[in-house]
């Protein structure tokens, strides 16, 4: 299991696309999750934070180690046109480091192997 949370900054004056982004998401939700389900993503949440002048978006994630990527997916490519448009790359994205991950084994057995008992219970206990 991997669990990841990245922050990265919002060029100045790209907030408005940023709503625009959310809402679009919001909007396409299904795609949203038929993307997820594909990169073995559990989880995906998007935080915004506003610091004075600066706004800076974190990725949190829980997925499988070993994900597969399908970029042939609309949203896929909106997400990379809305990173080249809104996604400072002055700014070097930070990757916060999980110092505990705490999930219960019926979470746990829920996301791994579909309810089952086994697989996955030794490897977070």
């Amino acid at each position: 299991m991997k669990v990841e949370l990245t922050k990265f900054k919002v060029k100045p004056n790209k907030s408005d696309k940023v709503d625009e982004w959310m809402a679009y998401i919001e909007e396409n939700m299904d795609d949203a999750l038929l993307t997820l389900e594909g990169e073995k993503m559990y989880i995906e949440t998007i935080f915004r934070e506003q610091n004075g002048e600066h706004e800076y978006l974190y990725w949190y994630s829980v997925q499988e180690e070993d994900p597969d990527e399908d970029d042939a997916l609309d949203i896929n490519q909106k997400l990379v046109d809305f990173f080249d448009e809104c996604i400072d790359k002055t700014f070097q994205p930070l990757d916060l480091n999980a110092s505990v991950v705490m999930m219960p084994k019926r979470t746990r057995n829920a996301m791994f192997n579909g309810g089952q008992v086994g697989a996955h219970e030794d490897s977070a206990d």
